[in-house]
């Protein structure tokens, strides 16, 4: 019998806004694919490239960051610097042979819980419909502190 696969996906959240919704999600008790685990940095433009191949490289199978709509950054523009990376780290994701599929940005705010949730749902179904990632040893990523990278376990059931 053959084992159904079930993704590991990492959201990498601002702890402004994304990581609100997924707070706020939680304590509305709103259920979406308990696939998600998250990571929260204080402002999407803190997310470095090296965050993402990191976390492809260590088990995810998708990786979803969130931010501040554009405008509304608590840091003024550090949005728009997670989105200039996001542009290139889908090109260079693909040298690695990853699907550019399997890396998603969303703006979200701390009250749009629904978003974080239907956006967590369709994102879970993308990655399983493209299975597992290959080739996770041909991933480079230069050395970090992985603190700056802890994933926060959720204090709810989310499925």
């Amino acid at each position: 019998m053959e084992e159904k696969f079930n993704p590991k996906i990492i959201g990498i959240f601002c702890n402004w806004c994304t990581y609100l919704a997924a707070d706020l999600a939680g304590i509305s008790r709103m259920q979406y694919a308990a696939n998600l685990r998250i990571s929260r940095v204080m402002c999407s433009g803190r997310v470095h490239p090296e965050f993402v191949l990191w976390a492809f490289k260590k088990g995810a199978d998708g990786v979803l960051l969130g931010g501040c709509h554009p405008g509304d950054c608590h840091y003024i523009e550090g949005n728009y610097k997670a989105l200039r990376r996001y542009i290139l780290l889908k090109k260079v994701i693909g040298q690695f042979g990853i699907d550019e599929r399997r890396l998603r940005l969303e703006w979200i705010s701390g009250s749009e819980a629904d978003k974080l949730r239907r956006v967590t749902n369709e994102f879970t179904e993308t990655i399983k419909s493209l299975g597992p990632l290959p080739n996770r040893d041909d991933i480079e990523v230069d050395a970090f502190d992985e603190s700056e990278l802890k994933i926060v376990e959720p204090e709810y059931v989310t499925s």
